[in-house]
């Protein structure tokens, strides 16, 4: 397949919020305190899951149904991520526009949000051991893959700025390759773990 676009340069220096020609800035940006507002709730709420998983007492029947759905909310959400991380890499080696990456992951923003809420509550009914050190770390992975996505909604309204421009900023493009990073390592680390957790 011919390639249509240039590489995206390496070195670029744009103004500070990347904000297009007459466009006010932060005008177009989710605000601050709610993206922070929205990431105490998370956390939050994956407190309260931890709370309610050691008092939940589910059947064989509801644990089957929630270990099926525990599963399909991991193809959801991981699969998601892998598809807009893997349009990004065809991006960055000149093979898709900047746009592509983007209307990707703007499509994909339910199954990911539903596949990372789908492991939440399918979670409580499978009996996770809290008193585990392996557990505690897959709890922290989720919050910081939580937090991370938040970060990512930024520098997605951000990067919609300059999606039409043949240049685009280094700073984000550091800032897009390290959420990406925490955000497989993220998944990746939680998948790993919840896979030794079934087998002890």
């Amino acid at each position: 397949m011919p390639r249509t676009l240039s590489r995206p340069p390496r070195t670029l220096a744009v103004t500070a919020d990347t904000a297009a020609p007459g466009t006010p800035a932060h005008e177009d940006l989710t605000p601050g305190w709610l993206l922070a507002l929205t990431g105490v709730l998370a956390a939050g709420v994956l407190a309260a899951s931890c709370w309610t998983a050691g008092h939940v007492h589910a059947d064989i029947t509801l644990q089957t149904v929630a270990r099926f759905l525990h599963v399909a909310s991991l193809v959801a959400g991981l699969g998601s991520v892998l598809a807009v991380d893997w349009f990004a890499v065809l991006w960055l080696t000149g093979r898709r526009p900047l746009a592509a990456v983007l209307d990707t992951a703007s499509a994909l923003q339910t199954p990911i949000w539903a596949g990372l809420g789908g492991l939440t509550v399918t979670g409580l009914f499978l009996r996770p051991d809290l008193d585990s050190p392996l557990t505690l770390v897959k709890l922290g992975l989720v919050l910081a893959v939580t937090v991370n996505g938040l970060y990512a909604h930024r520098l997605g309204q951000l990067l919609e700025r300059v999606r039409d421009r043949a240049e685009v900023p280094r700073r984000l493009l550091v800032r897009s390759g390290l959420a990406a990073t925490v955000s497989q390592a993220g998944w990746w680390g939680a998948t790993v773990i919840g896979f030794l957790n079934s087998r002890s």
